[in-house]
């Protein structure tokens, strides 16, 4: 950017209206549009357009059955409570004292700014910050979780912490840029496990979003085989195309079976995106002695681990909120470089009037929807 451009950006403005359309959760399964006013952002904060939104399975699980969204200390039901959090936008106007930023900048965004005070956020664990939930309309602690515990993104603006903004490159559209948080997440789960990609092997357990996304973001570290395992071909196909050396569909061959052939005795990390019941026995299985297990999804029923197998083989095993230690960053940058095409698990568009129908088709999966994205214009 020439100093003429930079000095034109920083002094660039839009007009912002009092109020905006938003969607709000009532009871279970029950969206509605009302108006609300758009909110002003405070220290360290900046406002954010909303140019583009995708439907997140989470999304899905907080409309119908509540958590993880704790609102005012409880459900989020029938609160004014506007969910959605995978948005990336254009900041419109800066917070008392923020440089950082420039209006006109476009960004996508985290979804957790901790409170910076509490053990779990010192330790740069934000995602676990210890007052998650406890101040939805009164952030002046400094926790937000944007469409858990403060209003999201189904809406034209909302107001974002610094730390949770993440620069998007001109060439890269609105809809790739609402995929960056699913590819954090997936990068948050190999950091956990150590890290230490290159040359090792990865299973990854469920070719949904943050699955697919985990099969790119391990390749492009440089793992030497990444296999991945679930039960649609067409959804395994895509996998090979994100960088997948092996497929295995669970319907048709033995899972553990198939990966200890492909890694010559056991996987190194099991990234698991699930949420299967026996997936924590069966990824114990596919591993080394010495071997990690990152759980990035969760069953929905209590389930049955064989601990002791875990303890016998010294196997680690990892459980991951959202998409901390700034995850985020690093997977913008692997596709700011190309490094993968995440446009290829975006499969729909609708536009903001249309939230409802764009939900269902994530949640029923309809004409075998992957990353559906709202697009604000």
């Amino acid at each position: 950017m020439t100093a003429k451009a930079a000095v034109a950006s920083k002094t660039k403005s839009y007009e912002i209206p009092a109020t905006m359309k938003a969607w709000v959760l009532g009871d279970p399964g029950q969206l509605s549009m009302v108006e609300k006013p758009v909110p002003q952002p405070g220290l360290a904060e900046v406002l954010v357009r909303i140019d583009a939104i995708a439907v997140c399975g989470t999304d899905v699980e907080i409309i119908w059955k509540g958590l993880p969204a704790i609102i005012q200390g409880g459900p989020p039901f029938n609160k004014n409570f506007t969910p959605g959090h995978e948005y990336m936008g254009t900041v419109v106007k800066l917070g008392p004292n923020v440089d950082e930023f420039s209006v006109g900048d476009r960004v996508t965004v985290e979804i957790h700014a901790g409170c910076g005070r509490c053990e779990r956020c010192r330790e740069g664990m934000y995602t676990s910050c210890l007052n998650y939930g406890k101040n939805y309309g009164n952030v002046n602690k400094g926790h937000r979780a944007n469409g858990f515990t403060t209003d999201g993104g189904f809406t034209q603006y909302a107001v974002n912490n610094i730390n949770t903004l993440v620069h998007v490159p001109d060439d890269m559209s609105d809809e790739e840029a609402t995929l960056i948080v699913t590819a954090g997440t997936a990068m948050y789960g190999l950091d956990v496990m150590g890290g230490l990609i290159a040359g090792q092997s990865v299973v990854v357990m469920g070719p949904g979003p943050i699955g697919l996304m985990g099969v790119a973001v391990a390749k492009a570290l440089g793992a030497s085989e990444v296999i991945l395992i679930g039960t649609r071909d067409n959804r395994l196909e895509m996998g090979r195309k994100l960088g997948a050396d092996y497929t295995v569909n669970v319907n048709q061959e033995d899972a553990v079976e198939m990966v200890q052939k492909y890694t010559n005795g056991g996987a190194q990390y099991v990234l698991e995106c699930s949420g299967a019941l026996t997936a924590v026995n069966d990824a114990a299985r596919m591993l080394k002695r010495g071997g990690r297990i990152c759980l990035a999804a969760f069953p929905d029923k209590e389930v049955s681990v064989d601990v002791g197998a875990l303890v016998r083989n010294n196997i680690y095993l990892f459980g991951i909120r959202g998409e901390g230690k700034s995850a985020t960053h690093r997977a913008a940058s692997l596709m700011a470089q190309k490094r993968f095409d995440a446009k290829l698990i975006h499969t729909h568009t609708f536009a903001l009037e249309q939230v409802p129908e764009a939900v269902r088709y994530a949640r029923e999966r309809i004409d075998d929807a992957i990353k559906v994205v709202v697009k604000m214009s």
